[in-house]
Protein backbone atom coordinates (compact mmCIF):
# COMPACT_ATOMS: atom_id res chain seq x y z
CA UNK A 1 0.00 0.00 0.00
CA UNK A 2 0.88 3.59 -0.79
CA UNK A 3 0.15 4.45 2.66
CA UNK A 4 2.28 1.80 4.72
CA UNK A 5 5.97 2.72 6.27
CA UNK A 6 8.69 1.33 4.64
CA UNK A 7 10.40 -1.02 7.09
CA UNK A 8 13.37 1.43 7.45
CA UNK A 9 11.15 4.18 9.47
CA UNK A 10 9.76 0.94 11.41
CA UNK A 11 12.99 -0.09 12.62
CA UNK A 12 14.13 3.87 13.07
CA UNK A 13 11.10 3.39 14.89
CA UNK A 14 11.37 0.84 17.30
CA UNK A 15 15.01 2.11 17.86
CA UNK A 16 14.31 5.46 18.46
CA UNK A 17 11.31 4.03 21.14
CA UNK A 18 13.73 1.80 22.94
CA UNK A 19 16.33 5.06 23.23
CA UNK A 20 13.61 7.20 24.40
CA UNK A 21 12.32 5.00 27.13
CA UNK A 22 15.84 4.14 28.77
CA UNK A 23 15.73 8.05 28.91
CA UNK A 24 12.45 8.52 30.24
CA UNK A 25 13.22 5.67 33.22
CA UNK A 26 16.42 5.98 33.91
CA UNK A 27 17.06 9.72 33.81
CA UNK A 28 14.49 10.02 35.80
CA UNK A 29 15.77 7.71 38.52
CA UNK A 30 19.25 9.29 38.04
CA UNK A 31 18.37 12.81 37.79
CA UNK A 32 16.71 12.53 41.32
CA UNK A 33 19.87 10.91 42.93
CA UNK A 34 22.11 13.55 41.08
CA UNK A 35 24.22 10.97 39.89
CA UNK A 36 27.67 12.15 38.51
CA UNK A 37 27.89 11.90 34.40
CA UNK A 38 23.99 10.77 34.26
CA UNK A 39 23.95 12.16 31.05
CA UNK A 40 27.05 10.32 29.84
CA UNK A 41 25.77 7.24 31.32
CA UNK A 42 22.28 7.67 29.32
CA UNK A 43 23.82 8.31 26.02
CA UNK A 44 26.50 5.14 26.54
CA UNK A 45 22.94 3.30 26.91
CA UNK A 46 21.65 5.10 23.55
CA UNK A 47 24.83 4.27 21.55
CA UNK A 48 24.97 0.18 22.84
CA UNK A 49 21.28 0.28 21.70
CA UNK A 50 22.37 1.98 18.15
CA UNK A 51 25.70 -0.51 17.49
CA UNK A 52 24.31 -3.70 19.38
CA UNK A 53 21.16 -3.53 16.83
CA UNK A 54 22.98 -2.61 13.52
CA UNK A 55 24.40 -6.23 13.62
CA UNK A 56 21.09 -7.28 12.15
CA UNK A 57 19.06 -4.14 11.39
CA UNK A 58 21.76 -3.52 8.58
CA UNK A 59 20.48 -0.90 6.67
CA UNK A 60 21.86 2.72 5.53
CA UNK A 61 20.39 6.00 7.77
CA UNK A 62 18.69 3.78 10.99
CA UNK A 63 21.29 5.82 13.17
CA UNK A 64 19.93 9.54 12.12
CA UNK A 65 16.55 8.34 12.23
CA UNK A 66 16.12 6.92 15.35
CA UNK A 67 18.12 10.13 17.16
CA UNK A 68 15.16 12.20 15.34
CA UNK A 69 12.50 10.33 16.99
CA UNK A 70 14.16 9.71 20.50
CA UNK A 71 14.70 13.07 20.31
CA UNK A 72 10.87 14.09 19.79
CA UNK A 73 9.56 11.68 21.97
CA UNK A 74 11.78 13.24 24.52
CA UNK A 75 9.62 16.23 24.56
CA UNK A 76 7.02 14.57 26.63
CA UNK A 77 9.92 13.31 29.15
CA UNK A 78 8.85 14.31 32.66
CA UNK A 79 12.36 16.40 32.63
CA UNK A 80 11.75 19.86 33.06
CA UNK A 81 14.63 21.17 30.39
CA UNK A 82 14.36 19.28 27.57
CA UNK A 83 15.94 21.15 24.23
CA UNK A 84 19.16 20.79 25.57
CA UNK A 85 18.89 17.14 25.18
CA UNK A 86 16.35 16.57 22.40
CA UNK A 87 19.83 18.54 20.46
CA UNK A 88 22.30 16.10 22.19
CA UNK A 89 20.29 12.94 21.27
CA UNK A 90 20.27 13.64 17.30
CA UNK A 91 23.68 15.27 17.42
CA UNK A 92 24.78 12.01 18.62
CA UNK A 93 23.30 9.93 16.43
CA UNK A 94 24.16 12.21 13.28
CA UNK A 95 28.13 11.68 14.36
CA UNK A 96 27.81 7.56 14.38
CA UNK A 97 25.68 7.79 11.37
CA UNK A 98 28.80 9.63 9.91
CA UNK A 99 31.33 7.96 11.40
CA UNK A 100 29.55 4.40 9.95
CA UNK A 101 29.82 5.60 6.96
CA UNK A 102 32.93 6.56 6.63
CA UNK A 103 34.52 3.95 8.21
CA UNK A 104 31.63 1.18 7.41
CA UNK A 105 30.15 -1.17 9.97
CA UNK A 106 33.78 -1.86 11.50
CA UNK A 107 34.76 -2.18 15.04
CA UNK A 108 37.32 1.58 14.48
CA UNK A 109 33.89 2.86 12.79
CA UNK A 110 31.74 2.05 15.74
CA UNK A 111 34.29 3.21 18.38
CA UNK A 112 35.32 6.51 16.58
CA UNK A 113 31.32 7.06 16.20
CA UNK A 114 30.50 6.67 20.03
CA UNK A 115 34.13 8.28 21.23
CA UNK A 116 32.91 11.31 18.64
CA UNK A 117 28.96 11.15 20.22
CA UNK A 118 30.09 11.09 23.52
CA UNK A 119 32.65 13.84 23.11
CA UNK A 120 30.05 16.01 21.73
CA UNK A 121 28.24 16.11 25.37
CA UNK A 122 31.34 17.96 26.66
CA UNK A 123 31.36 20.26 23.33
CA UNK A 124 27.61 21.18 24.13
CA UNK A 125 27.91 21.89 27.93
CA UNK A 126 30.63 24.33 27.24
CA UNK A 127 28.40 25.70 24.72
CA UNK A 128 25.64 25.87 26.96
CA UNK A 129 27.57 27.73 29.70
CA UNK A 130 28.94 30.22 27.26
CA UNK A 131 25.21 31.03 26.25
CA UNK A 132 23.97 31.34 29.45
CA UNK A 133 26.62 33.68 31.25
CA UNK A 134 28.14 34.98 28.15
CA UNK A 135 31.67 34.86 26.71
CA UNK A 136 32.57 36.40 30.05
CA UNK A 137 32.29 33.37 31.56
CA UNK A 138 35.49 32.42 29.85
CA UNK A 139 37.88 35.21 31.05
CA UNK A 140 36.65 33.78 34.35
CA UNK A 141 37.74 30.51 33.75
CA UNK A 142 41.49 31.61 31.99
CA UNK A 143 41.75 33.92 35.05
CA UNK A 144 40.73 31.41 37.49
CA UNK A 145 43.38 28.65 36.11
CA UNK A 146 46.00 31.69 35.72
CA UNK A 147 45.81 31.79 39.37
CA UNK A 148 46.32 28.36 40.00
CA UNK A 149 49.03 28.62 38.09
CA UNK A 150 50.44 31.09 40.06
CA UNK A 151 50.07 29.79 42.86
CA UNK A 152 51.22 26.33 42.54
CA UNK A 153 54.10 27.69 40.68
CA UNK A 154 53.62 26.06 37.57
CA UNK A 155 56.03 26.93 34.14
CA UNK A 156 52.81 25.13 32.11
CA UNK A 157 50.24 26.53 30.28
CA UNK A 158 47.09 24.95 31.81
CA UNK A 159 44.25 26.64 30.42
CA UNK A 160 43.39 23.19 28.10
CA UNK A 161 44.16 20.98 30.60
CA UNK A 162 40.61 20.70 32.50
CA UNK A 163 39.38 20.33 29.30
CA UNK A 164 41.68 17.80 28.14
CA UNK A 165 41.07 15.59 30.96
CA UNK A 166 37.65 15.87 30.90
CA UNK A 167 37.55 15.02 27.37
CA UNK A 168 39.48 11.92 28.37
CA UNK A 169 36.83 10.69 30.53
CA UNK A 170 34.10 11.42 28.24
CA UNK A 171 36.10 9.67 25.46
CA UNK A 172 36.27 6.97 27.62
CA UNK A 173 33.06 6.72 28.34
CA UNK A 174 32.14 6.12 24.57
CA UNK A 175 34.51 3.54 23.56
CA UNK A 176 33.09 1.47 26.94
CA UNK A 177 29.34 2.01 25.00
CA UNK A 178 30.97 1.46 21.48
CA UNK A 179 32.82 -1.98 23.27
CA UNK A 180 29.75 -2.85 24.61
CA UNK A 181 27.52 -2.09 21.97
CA UNK A 182 29.61 -4.38 19.79
CA UNK A 183 29.49 -7.24 21.97
CA UNK A 184 25.92 -7.35 22.37
CA UNK A 185 25.81 -7.46 18.84
CA UNK A 186 28.09 -10.40 18.02
CA UNK A 187 25.60 -11.87 20.59
CA UNK A 188 22.54 -11.25 18.73
CA UNK A 189 24.03 -12.70 15.28
CA UNK A 190 24.85 -15.57 17.23
CA UNK A 191 21.66 -16.14 18.84
CA UNK A 192 19.46 -14.29 16.22
CA UNK A 193 15.70 -15.92 16.03
CA UNK A 194 15.71 -17.57 19.61
CA UNK A 195 12.95 -16.29 21.37
CA UNK A 196 13.10 -14.37 25.09
CA UNK A 197 12.06 -16.33 28.04
CA UNK A 198 8.52 -15.85 29.59
CA UNK A 199 4.97 -15.27 28.26
CA UNK A 200 4.80 -13.23 24.89
CA UNK A 201 3.54 -9.62 25.28
CA UNK A 202 0.28 -8.88 22.84
CA UNK A 203 1.59 -6.01 20.30
CA UNK A 204 0.56 -2.78 21.01
CA UNK A 205 -0.56 -2.52 18.22
CA UNK A 206 -3.44 -4.39 18.15
CA UNK A 207 -4.39 -2.30 21.13
CA UNK A 208 -4.40 0.72 19.79
CA UNK A 209 -6.42 -1.23 17.31
CA UNK A 210 -8.84 -1.89 19.23
CA UNK A 211 -9.09 1.08 20.55
CA UNK A 212 -10.02 3.11 17.52
CA UNK A 213 -12.86 1.19 16.12
CA UNK A 214 -16.12 3.25 16.89
CA UNK A 215 -14.23 6.14 18.38
CA UNK A 216 -14.29 9.21 17.49
CA UNK A 217 -11.28 11.04 16.80
CA UNK A 218 -10.62 14.81 17.39
CA UNK A 219 -7.73 16.95 16.48
CA UNK A 220 -8.77 19.66 19.51
CA UNK A 221 -8.20 16.81 21.98
CA UNK A 222 -4.85 15.78 20.78
CA UNK A 223 -3.57 19.43 21.75
CA UNK A 224 -5.72 19.40 24.90
CA UNK A 225 -3.93 15.77 25.47
CA UNK A 226 -0.37 17.48 24.46
CA UNK A 227 -0.75 20.17 27.05
CA UNK A 228 -2.25 18.20 29.45
CA UNK A 229 0.81 16.18 29.59
CA UNK A 230 3.40 19.15 29.40
CA UNK A 231 1.34 21.17 32.47
CA UNK A 232 1.26 17.67 34.45
CA UNK A 233 5.23 17.36 33.77
CA UNK A 234 5.12 21.31 34.90
CA UNK A 235 3.38 20.67 38.13
CA UNK A 236 5.25 17.78 39.28
CA UNK A 237 8.91 20.50 38.84
CA UNK A 238 7.56 23.51 40.37
CA UNK A 239 4.07 23.21 42.61
CA UNK A 240 3.16 21.60 45.94
CA UNK A 241 2.52 18.01 45.76
CA UNK A 242 -1.27 18.36 46.78
CA UNK A 243 -1.70 20.48 43.46
CA UNK A 244 0.05 18.03 40.95
CA UNK A 245 -1.69 14.97 42.72
CA UNK A 246 -5.16 16.48 42.43
CA UNK A 247 -4.75 17.46 39.31
CA UNK A 248 -3.05 15.02 37.27
CA UNK A 249 -5.76 12.01 39.46
CA UNK A 250 -7.88 14.30 37.62
CA UNK A 251 -6.53 14.13 34.33
CA UNK A 252 -6.36 10.39 34.44
CA UNK A 253 -9.54 10.33 35.28
CA UNK A 254 -10.91 12.43 32.40
CA UNK A 255 -8.77 10.48 30.39
CA UNK A 256 -9.95 7.10 31.89
CA UNK A 257 -13.68 8.23 30.43
CA UNK A 258 -12.64 8.94 26.82
CA UNK A 259 -10.12 6.10 26.10
CA UNK A 260 -11.45 3.61 27.92
CA UNK A 261 -10.47 0.73 25.57
CA UNK A 262 -6.71 1.72 25.60
CA UNK A 263 -6.93 2.34 29.80
CA UNK A 264 -8.30 -1.53 30.43
CA UNK A 265 -5.06 -2.96 28.89
CA UNK A 266 -2.90 -0.38 30.72
CA UNK A 267 -4.41 -1.24 34.08
CA UNK A 268 -2.94 -4.79 34.31
CA UNK A 269 -0.67 -4.80 37.96
CA UNK A 270 2.27 -6.21 36.30
CA UNK A 271 2.63 -3.51 33.21
CA UNK A 272 3.09 -1.02 36.51
CA UNK A 273 5.20 -3.74 39.25
CA UNK A 274 8.26 -2.22 37.19
CA UNK A 275 7.73 1.02 38.03
CA UNK A 276 6.36 0.46 41.31
CA UNK A 277 9.57 -1.25 42.30
CA UNK A 278 12.24 1.66 40.79
CA UNK A 279 10.23 4.47 42.45
CA UNK A 280 10.27 3.03 45.36
CA UNK A 281 13.98 1.72 45.73
CA UNK A 282 14.71 5.75 44.31
CA UNK A 283 12.63 7.05 47.39
CA UNK A 284 14.47 4.24 49.83
CA UNK A 285 17.88 5.25 48.14
CA UNK A 286 16.95 9.11 48.42
CA UNK A 287 16.31 9.11 51.49
CA UNK A 288 19.11 7.11 52.90
CA UNK A 289 21.62 9.89 51.18
CA UNK A 290 19.92 13.06 52.82
CA UNK A 291 19.54 14.00 56.01
CA UNK A 292 18.56 16.67 58.20
CA UNK A 293 14.27 17.03 59.56
CA UNK A 294 11.79 15.34 57.59
CA UNK A 295 13.77 13.07 55.58
CA UNK A 296 11.68 10.27 55.44
CA UNK A 297 8.60 12.17 54.41
CA UNK A 298 10.76 13.84 51.73
CA UNK A 299 11.43 10.33 50.67
CA UNK A 300 8.13 9.10 50.17
CA UNK A 301 7.27 12.42 48.15
CA UNK A 302 9.97 11.66 45.68
CA UNK A 303 8.75 8.20 45.15
CA UNK A 304 5.05 9.45 44.86
CA UNK A 305 6.45 11.74 42.03
CA UNK A 306 7.82 9.49 39.98
CA UNK A 307 4.87 7.21 40.20
CA UNK A 308 2.39 10.05 39.37
CA UNK A 309 5.48 10.76 36.35
CA UNK A 310 5.19 7.20 35.42
CA UNK A 311 1.68 7.30 35.40
CA UNK A 312 1.59 10.29 32.82
CA UNK A 313 4.22 8.88 30.64
CA UNK A 314 2.02 5.48 29.82
CA UNK A 315 -1.22 6.73 29.87
CA UNK A 316 -0.39 10.37 28.17
CA UNK A 317 1.46 8.22 25.39
CA UNK A 318 -1.20 5.70 25.12
CA UNK A 319 -4.08 8.59 24.73
CA UNK A 320 -1.92 10.33 22.51
CA UNK A 321 -1.12 7.14 20.20
CA UNK A 322 -4.92 6.62 19.91
CA UNK A 323 -5.92 10.35 18.81
CA UNK A 324 -2.83 10.27 16.26
CA UNK A 325 -4.97 8.00 14.46
CA UNK A 326 -7.14 10.09 13.34
CA UNK A 327 -7.14 9.28 9.43
CA UNK A 328 -7.53 13.09 8.53
CA UNK A 329 -3.74 13.67 10.45
CA UNK A 330 -2.47 10.95 8.40
CA UNK A 331 -3.93 11.61 4.85
CA UNK A 332 -2.79 15.11 5.44
CA UNK A 333 1.08 13.97 5.84
CA UNK A 334 0.73 11.13 3.66
CA UNK A 335 0.29 13.81 1.11
CA UNK A 336 3.63 15.68 2.71
CA UNK A 337 7.26 14.78 1.56
CA UNK A 338 7.75 14.12 5.35
CA UNK A 339 5.43 11.04 5.20
CA UNK A 340 7.17 9.13 6.72
CA UNK A 341 8.18 10.69 9.74
CA UNK A 342 4.33 10.69 11.21
CA UNK A 343 3.49 7.72 10.77
CA UNK A 344 7.14 6.29 13.03
CA UNK A 345 5.91 8.41 15.56
CA UNK A 346 2.67 7.08 15.66
CA UNK A 347 4.50 3.28 15.95
CA UNK A 348 6.77 5.26 18.80
CA UNK A 349 3.70 6.17 20.98
CA UNK A 350 2.20 3.00 20.80
CA UNK A 351 5.05 0.84 21.29
CA UNK A 352 6.70 3.19 24.40
CA UNK A 353 4.26 1.53 26.85
CA UNK A 354 5.21 -1.67 26.48
CA UNK A 355 9.26 -0.42 25.85
CA UNK A 356 9.36 0.96 28.85
CA UNK A 357 8.05 -1.58 30.91
CA UNK A 358 10.55 -3.71 29.26
CA UNK A 359 13.45 -1.37 30.65
CA UNK A 360 15.39 -3.00 33.48
CA UNK A 361 16.92 -1.43 36.49
CA UNK A 362 20.24 0.42 36.73
CA UNK A 363 21.45 -2.16 38.66
CA UNK A 364 20.74 -5.14 36.60
CA UNK A 365 22.45 -3.36 33.32
CA UNK A 366 25.57 -2.56 35.86
CA UNK A 367 25.80 -5.87 37.07
CA UNK A 368 25.31 -7.66 33.92
CA UNK A 369 25.39 -5.18 30.90
CA UNK A 370 25.55 -7.51 27.88
CA UNK A 371 22.86 -9.60 28.91
CA UNK A 372 20.92 -7.26 29.50
CA UNK A 373 21.17 -5.44 26.37
CA UNK A 374 20.63 -8.60 24.79
CA UNK A 375 17.35 -9.03 26.10
CA UNK A 376 16.36 -5.55 25.12
CA UNK A 377 17.31 -5.45 21.31
CA UNK A 378 15.81 -8.77 21.31
CA UNK A 379 12.44 -7.22 22.73
CA UNK A 380 12.66 -4.84 19.37
CA UNK A 381 13.05 -7.87 17.03
CA UNK A 382 10.37 -9.24 18.64
CA UNK A 383 8.70 -5.90 18.28
CA UNK A 384 9.17 -5.25 14.46
CA UNK A 385 7.81 -9.37 13.79
CA UNK A 386 4.38 -7.96 15.78
CA UNK A 387 4.18 -4.92 13.51
CA UNK A 388 5.14 -6.73 10.14
CA UNK A 389 2.33 -9.57 11.31
CA UNK A 390 -0.50 -6.07 12.03
CA UNK A 391 0.30 -3.99 8.67
CA UNK A 392 0.41 -7.24 6.02
CA UNK A 393 -2.84 -6.59 4.35
CA UNK A 394 -4.50 -8.38 1.04
CA UNK A 395 -7.25 -6.58 0.00
CA UNK A 396 -10.03 -9.28 -0.89
CA UNK A 397 -12.82 -8.06 -3.16
CA UNK A 398 -16.45 -10.12 -2.42
CA UNK A 399 -19.00 -9.92 -5.06
CA UNK A 400 -22.52 -10.31 -5.13
CA UNK A 401 -24.19 -11.49 -8.47
CA UNK A 402 -27.71 -11.99 -9.55
CA UNK A 403 -30.19 -10.74 -12.79
CA UNK A 404 -32.37 -7.44 -12.17
CA UNK A 405 -34.90 -7.41 -9.62
CA UNK A 406 -33.54 -10.96 -7.75
CA UNK A 407 -32.94 -9.61 -4.89
CA UNK A 408 -29.26 -8.71 -4.16
CA UNK A 409 -30.06 -5.18 -2.14
CA UNK A 410 -32.05 -7.96 0.03
CA UNK A 411 -28.96 -9.81 0.09
CA UNK A 412 -26.80 -7.60 1.63
CA UNK A 413 -29.12 -6.19 4.23
CA UNK A 414 -29.36 -10.25 5.41
CA UNK A 415 -25.58 -9.81 5.54
CA UNK A 416 -25.19 -7.05 7.67
CA UNK A 417 -26.88 -8.29 10.64
CA UNK A 418 -24.41 -11.24 10.73
CA UNK A 419 -21.46 -8.70 10.26
CA UNK A 420 -22.67 -6.70 13.37
CA UNK A 421 -23.03 -9.48 15.07
CA UNK A 422 -19.39 -10.83 14.63
CA UNK A 423 -18.04 -6.87 15.08
CA UNK A 424 -16.94 -6.67 11.75
CA UNK A 425 -17.21 -2.95 10.90
CA UNK A 426 -19.13 -2.22 7.65
CA UNK A 427 -20.02 0.75 6.30
CA UNK A 428 -21.07 1.80 2.70
CA UNK A 429 -24.06 2.44 0.70
CA UNK A 430 -27.27 0.60 -0.60
CA UNK A 431 -29.41 1.15 -3.67
CA UNK A 432 -33.08 1.10 -2.48
CA UNK A 433 -35.84 0.86 -4.75
CA UNK A 434 -38.65 3.00 -4.56
CA UNK A 435 -41.92 1.63 -5.50
CA UNK A 436 -45.67 3.45 -5.97
CA UNK A 437 -48.50 0.85 -6.76
CA UNK A 438 -46.30 -2.30 -7.17
CA UNK A 439 -44.13 -0.46 -9.71
CA UNK A 440 -40.82 1.08 -9.79
CA UNK A 441 -40.18 4.05 -10.06
CA UNK A 442 -36.47 4.98 -8.95
CA UNK A 443 -33.77 4.31 -6.41
CA UNK A 444 -32.39 6.40 -3.54
CA UNK A 445 -29.06 5.89 -2.58
CA UNK A 446 -28.86 4.40 1.50
CA UNK A 447 -26.07 5.11 4.21
CA UNK A 448 -25.79 1.97 5.80
CA UNK A 449 -24.18 3.45 8.69
CA UNK A 450 -27.22 5.83 9.62
CA UNK A 451 -29.71 5.18 7.02
CA UNK A 452 -29.90 8.47 5.79
CA UNK A 453 -30.55 8.76 1.91
CA UNK A 454 -30.90 10.98 -1.16
CA UNK A 455 -32.61 10.58 -4.25
CA UNK A 456 -30.43 8.78 -7.07
CA UNK A 457 -32.74 7.48 -10.07
CA UNK A 458 -36.50 8.23 -11.12
CA UNK A 459 -38.59 8.00 -13.84
CA UNK A 460 -37.62 10.14 -16.76
CA UNK A 461 -39.22 13.87 -15.68
CA UNK A 462 -36.54 16.49 -16.62
CA UNK A 463 -34.83 16.45 -19.94
CA UNK A 464 -31.75 18.19 -18.75
CA UNK A 465 -30.66 15.53 -16.45
CA UNK A 466 -28.40 12.89 -17.95
CA UNK A 467 -30.53 9.41 -18.04
CA UNK A 468 -29.36 5.77 -17.77
CA UNK A 469 -32.12 3.63 -19.35
CA UNK A 470 -35.80 5.21 -18.75
CA UNK A 471 -34.13 6.95 -15.56
CA UNK A 472 -33.32 10.32 -14.92
CA UNK A 473 -29.69 10.93 -12.98
CA UNK A 474 -29.80 12.96 -9.72
CA UNK A 475 -26.15 14.26 -9.21
CA UNK A 476 -27.08 14.65 -5.27
CA UNK A 477 -27.36 10.68 -5.04
CA UNK A 478 -24.35 10.51 -6.52
CA UNK A 479 -22.52 13.03 -4.16
CA UNK A 480 -24.27 12.36 -1.41
CA UNK A 481 -22.81 8.47 -2.07
CA UNK A 482 -19.30 9.73 -2.75
CA UNK A 483 -19.24 11.72 0.83
CA UNK A 484 -20.40 8.24 2.59
CA UNK A 485 -17.81 6.47 0.62
CA UNK A 486 -15.20 8.78 1.65
CA UNK A 487 -15.66 8.42 5.09
CA UNK A 488 -16.06 4.70 5.03
CA UNK A 489 -12.34 4.80 3.65
CA UNK A 490 -11.20 7.36 6.19
CA UNK A 491 -12.49 5.30 9.19
CA UNK A 492 -11.06 2.30 7.40
CA UNK A 493 -13.97 -0.06 7.55
CA UNK A 494 -13.31 -3.58 7.41
CA UNK A 495 -15.88 -4.06 4.86
CA UNK A 496 -17.14 -1.14 2.09
CA UNK A 497 -20.19 -1.90 0.77
CA UNK A 498 -21.42 -0.60 -3.08
CA UNK A 499 -24.80 -1.77 -4.15
CA UNK A 500 -24.88 -1.54 -7.14
CA UNK A 501 -21.91 -1.51 -9.65
CA UNK A 502 -22.78 -1.63 -13.16
CA UNK A 503 -22.59 -0.07 -16.90
CA UNK A 504 -22.26 3.70 -15.64
CA UNK A 505 -18.59 2.38 -13.70
CA UNK A 506 -17.66 0.41 -16.31
CA UNK A 507 -18.16 3.71 -18.54
CA UNK A 508 -16.20 5.77 -15.66
CA UNK A 509 -18.90 7.25 -14.01
CA UNK A 510 -20.76 6.57 -11.28
CA UNK A 511 -18.67 5.15 -8.25
CA UNK A 512 -15.68 4.16 -11.17
CA UNK A 513 -13.51 6.89 -9.07
CA UNK A 514 -14.08 5.53 -5.97
CA UNK A 515 -13.38 2.13 -6.77
CA UNK A 516 -10.23 3.31 -8.19
CA UNK A 517 -9.31 4.61 -5.03
CA UNK A 518 -10.49 1.54 -3.05
CA UNK A 519 -8.77 -0.56 -4.96
CA UNK A 520 -5.77 1.22 -4.85
CA UNK A 521 -5.05 2.30 -1.47
CA UNK A 522 -7.63 1.48 0.86
CA UNK A 523 -7.33 -1.17 4.11
CA UNK A 524 -11.17 -2.03 3.87
CA UNK A 525 -12.03 -4.82 2.04
CA UNK A 526 -14.82 -4.61 -0.55
CA UNK A 527 -18.13 -6.01 -1.29
CA UNK A 528 -19.86 -4.99 -4.67
CA UNK A 529 -22.98 -6.02 -5.30
CA UNK A 530 -22.49 -6.48 -9.45
CA UNK A 531 -25.54 -8.22 -12.45
CA UNK A 532 -24.29 -11.15 -13.48
CA UNK A 533 -23.99 -10.08 -17.34
CA UNK A 534 -21.63 -7.77 -15.83
CA UNK A 535 -19.30 -9.42 -13.41
CA UNK A 536 -16.25 -10.68 -15.83
CA UNK A 537 -16.34 -6.94 -17.04
CA UNK A 538 -16.10 -5.62 -13.75
CA UNK A 539 -13.25 -7.97 -12.70
CA UNK A 540 -11.22 -6.97 -16.20
CA UNK A 541 -11.62 -3.64 -15.86
CA UNK A 542 -10.52 -2.93 -11.70
CA UNK A 543 -8.10 -5.93 -12.40
CA UNK A 544 -9.28 -7.88 -8.59
CA UNK A 545 -7.35 -10.30 -8.16
CA UNK A 546 -8.45 -11.98 -4.75
CA UNK A 547 -12.08 -11.94 -6.13
CA UNK A 548 -14.81 -14.15 -4.41
CA UNK A 549 -18.31 -14.36 -6.73
CA UNK A 550 -21.75 -15.52 -4.65
CA UNK A 551 -24.28 -15.61 -6.82
CA UNK A 552 -27.72 -15.53 -5.13
CA UNK A 553 -29.34 -18.02 -7.66
CA UNK A 554 -26.94 -20.92 -5.77
CA UNK A 555 -26.14 -19.27 -2.43
CA UNK A 556 -27.85 -18.13 0.69
CA UNK A 557 -26.75 -15.55 2.63
CA UNK A 558 -25.27 -17.53 5.80
CA UNK A 559 -23.28 -19.44 3.93
CA UNK A 560 -21.87 -16.50 2.10
CA UNK A 561 -21.26 -14.32 5.40
CA UNK A 562 -19.68 -17.65 7.37
CA UNK A 563 -17.08 -17.58 3.82
CA UNK A 564 -16.77 -13.43 4.11
CA UNK A 565 -15.90 -13.44 7.61
CA UNK A 566 -13.33 -16.63 7.41
CA UNK A 567 -11.53 -15.04 5.35
CA UNK A 568 -11.06 -11.53 5.81
CA UNK A 569 -9.97 -12.77 9.59
CA UNK A 570 -7.76 -15.15 8.35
Amino acid sequence: MKSELNEKWIKASIIGTIWAASEIVLGSFLHNLRVPFSGNILTAIGLIILISISYTWTEKGLFWRAGLICAILKTMSPSAVIFGPMIAIFTESLLLETSVRLLGRTIPGYLLGATLAMSWNLFQKIANYIIFYGSNIVEVYVDLLKLAQRQLNLQTEITWLPIFFLLIIYASFGLFAGIIGIRVGRKMLKHHGSELPGKPDKPVLAKVENAKNGFKYSLLWLFINIFLMIGSFLLLNFALWVIWSLTIAGIVTVWSFRYRRAFRQLLKPGFWLLFVFITLITAFVFTKAQTGENVLLKGLLTGLQMNFRAVVVITGFSVLGTELYNPKIRNFFLKTSVKHLPLALELSAESLPSFIASIPDLKSIVKNPVSIFHKVIMHADKRLTEIRNKTKFSQKVFIISGSVGEGKTTFIKNMLEIFKTNNISVGGILSQRVMINSQTTGYDIVDIENEDKEILLRHAEDDEKERIGIYSIYNKGFEFGTRVLQRCKEDEKKIIIIDEVGKLELGNKGWANLINELADNSKSHLLIAVRDSLVEEVIQKWQFKECQIYKISETDFLTACKSIIKQINS
